[in-house]
């Protein structure tokens, strides 16, 4: 086992322990909105975060336009249903309207909107995406929806953690991601396909036993593509975590990164089957 091991397990635990109760009750206890209301917080949340990955390489994002941007883009995904005419418009407005009024050193305000754009599409569209889970319809089964996420990204990630920790040998990205391993991935894409059928068989009935492996499949392997992009960010800003929000998990990035590009997967899913 890797050094720290027990440790860091340790905090990841009681971590969970706190998180996981709230995340139930919002899932099946409470109102649609209260889940998305929780998604929503977590994106700004993330938002903030990338704007100190950017500060900490010296790029200053225009931090309301990129609120105003992500909201923006948060709606579009969040209810596909709506019909409401395209914001990404307005975005572009209000973005290239702080540009032109910070003005002077042109070096530096245009790659910070560029950042900025990058930072509100990554988070609000995929943030949007995760949202609207639970309420494309039938909203009856979107807690389940949510549940086969959550679960198959926390799951492959801890198949990934023992089984790369236990037997890992060949390096999956090593100059991104020095601590992912092949094996790694390897017992992600086993946890997932597990814990996608486990799901089905307990709450989302309707959901045919091949789809949800394949789901569960396609999320472990888009969620470690999502983990090896935010590991990308980090080593880009020479830092070790997105934050500090969650002991033994790092920040809120740190723990969306899976997540927001696990749900896409879900999203097209319903949307298109």
């Amino acid at each position: 086992m890797k050094p720290g091991f027990f440790a860091n397990l340790a905090w990841r635990v009681g971590t969970a322990t706190v998180v996981l109760p709230l995340l139930v009750w919002a899932l099946f206890g409470g109102p649609v909105w209260v889940l998305e209301l929780i998604v929503a917080v977590a994106v700004l949340l993330g938002l903030n975060e990338f704007y100190a990955l950017l500060a900490a390489r010296s790029i200053r994002p225009f931090k309301i336009a990129g609120l105003a941007i992500t909201s923006l883009c948060f709606l579009e995904a969040a209810w596909p249903a709506l019909r409401h005419p395209p914001l990404w418009p307005l975005g572009m407005v209000l973005l290239l309207s702080a540009l032109l009024v910070r003005g002077g050193a042109f070096a530096e305000s245009v790659p910070a909107a560029a950042a900025t754009l990058l930072g509100a599409a990554y988070l609000g569209t995929l943030g949007g995406s995760m949202a609207a889970l639970r309420s494309i319809a039938p909203a009856s089964s979107g807690p389940w929806r949510l549940v086969l996420l959550f679960a198959t990204v926390m799951v492959a990630d801890t198949f990934a953690y023992f089984v790369g920790s236990a037997i890992g040998r060949h390096k999956l990205a090593p100059r991104i991601s020095p601590g992912k391993t092949i094996e790694g991935g390897v017992g992600a894409i086993v946890g997932g396909v597990l814990t996608a059928v486990l799901v089905q068989r307990i709450g989302w009935s309707d959901l045919p036993v091949v789809h949800a492996a394949v789901l569960g499949a396609l999320i472990a392997v888009v969620g470690t593509v999502g983990d090896l992009a935010e590991s990308l960010f980090k080593r880009w800003a020479g830092v070790k975590d997105s934050g500090a929000l969650f002991p033994g998990h790092g920040g809120m990035l740190d723990r969306l990164d899976s997540l927001l590009f696990g749900a896409p997967v879900l999203y097209y899913y319903l949307l298109w089957r």
